[in-house]
C-alpha cells in the first residue's frame, strides 16, 4: 500500500514538472516600503525576482499623495504622464500580469516619476509555453 501511494506521488509530481504548471505569485511592489517616493530603488526591487504569466502586482500606496500609472515604454522612459495605458487609484490596486513582456508602471503625481517611482517589470514566459502539451 505505502509503496502503491509512493508510486502516485511520484507520477503526479513528474506530471507537474513536465507540464510545466505552477502557482500564480502575489508581489508586493517595493516590499514592506509599498509605493512611495524616496524610499526604495523599484528597480532594485523588480530585477532579481522572477515574474510570470498570471502573477500580480500588489501596489499598496496612499491615494491622496499616490497612483499607479500604466504606461508604454516610450512614456516611462520619460516620465511623460499623458497617454496612460491604464490608471489606478484604490491605494491597494493587484493587478495581473497577461503574458509574456515588460510591464512599465510609473506614479502619475508631479516629480515622482522623475525622483524613481518607476518600475519596469519583465514577465517571462511559462514554462507551459515552453512544452506545450
Amino acid at each position: 500500500m505505502a509503496l502503491a501511494k509512493s508510486a502516485v506521488i511520484c507520477l503526479m509530481m513528474m506530471m507537474v514538472i513536465h507540464c510545466g504548471v505552477s502557482m500564480a505569485a502575489n508581489h508586493m511592489v517595493g516590499d514592506s516600503a509599498g509605493w512611495t517616493i524616496g524610499h526604495t530603488n523599484y528597480q532594485k526591487w523588480a530585477d532579481p525576482k522572477n515574474f510570470h504569466d498570471g502573477d500580480t502586482l500588489v501596489f499598496k500606496y496612499s491615494s491622496q499623495n499616490h497612483n499607479v500609472m500604466r504606461m508604454s515604454h516610450q512614456d516611462y522612459s520619460s516620465c511623460n504622464t499623458s497617454f496612460p495605458i491604464a490608471v489606478y487609484t484604490s491605494g491597494s490596486d493587484r493587478i495581473t500580469l497577461k503574458g509574456p513582456g515588460h510591464y512599465y508602471f510609473i506614479c502619475g503625481f508631479p516629480g515622482h516619476c522623475e525622483f524613481g517611482q518607476k518600475v519596469n517589470v519583465r514577465v517571462t514566459r511559462s514554462s507551459s509555453d515552453l512544452h506545450p502539451l
